[in-house]
């Protein structure tokens, strides 16, 4: 009988977060292990479906990078990084293409479908989503790598307006047509702040950001900008607060960077007092 109330508080505990966020918009940046290994991805989906019925808008916006140089190599095209961007040549440009649009999209549509919730998979290409121009890196040209000029969101208002989930391979283009691979993190940002969204959450495989070797549950922009001089914020994770500093000074309320590998860790970071990442705020 005892773990039976205690699951009746945890509804309790989760109500009136229920409550604040019917209605809100959710960007979800979806990658990692939660992505690749199949335990994680089931309880992703599931997070996914209880935050639709209980009445949250989300977008979702996913990478692939693993997938790429999988397949890249499969056909004899040796993946290339500069600093950690891929080097993205016209033929590396159609791997990508085919990869996140073909293959890792439709696998998550696929996958929402299946918990009772309506998925559409669509790239940054489709209806001028995202307008993207030539990002040069220190000056240098690494190919059809992108960075967003603007976003253009109605195609995401029409499909919230039938209850969609969209599902966004992180592809853009620019006005003459031409093509680019653009960060995944980068265009979730982008994306959130032209929803003026609630929440852009980063799933990931850390506990969220590490200060001083211990996870810290919150920071402002300031507090980011000084780990980052001191080295404290490094590698990986720097694409996902930076574009959290552009994010909240868009509009967006929080950012979170959470643990996909940890259970219901979606859950537990938005319908928890506690939370189980790190939330970023202006």
């Amino acid at each position: 009988m005892e773990k039976i109330i205690a699951k009746a508080r945890v509804l309790i505990e989760a109500l009136p977060y229920m409550k604040k966020f019917w209605g809100s918009v959710f960007v979800i940046k979806y990658g990692g292990s939660a992505m690749t290994d199949r335990k994680f991805k089931e309880v992703f989906m599931e997070d996914i479906a209880l935050l639709k019925y209980t009445g949250v808008k989300v977008v979702i916006v996913h990478g692939g990078g693993d997938d790429i140089s999988a397949l890249a190599e499969k056909l004899g095209k040796k993946p290339v990084f500069v600093d950690g961007h891929r080097v993205t040549d016209e033929g590396m440009l159609e791997i990508v293409e085919m990869v996140l649009v073909g293959k890792v999209n439709k696998d998550i549509v696929k996958s929402i479908n299946a918990h009772g919730v309506k998925a559409v998979g669509i790239s940054g290409k489709d209806a001028n989503l995202i307008i993207a121009k030539k990002k040069l890196h220190k000056g240098r040209d690494i190919g059809a790598v992108g960075e967003v000029v603007r976003i253009n969101p109605e195609i995401l208002s029409v499909l919230d307006g039938r209850n969609f989930v969209p599902v966004i391979a992180p592809l853009g283009v620019d006005a003459w047509g031409n093509g680019y691979n653009i960060n995944a993190d980068s265009a979730a940002a982008e994306i959130a702040a032209a929803l003026k969204a609630d929440k852009l959450i980063y799933v990931t495989d850390t506990d969220g950001v590490k200060i001083k070797n211990k996870y810290v549950s919150s920071l402002n922009s300031a507090g980011i900008k000084r780990n980052i001089k001191a080295g404290q914020i490094k590698g990986g994770m720097l694409p996902k607060v930076n574009s959290a500093i552009k994010a909240v000074r868009a509009g967006v309320k929080k950012v979170h960077i959470i643990n996909g590998t940890i259970e219901h860790s979606l859950l537990l970071e938005i319908f928890t007092r506690e939370g189980v990442g790190t939330e970023i705020i202006k």
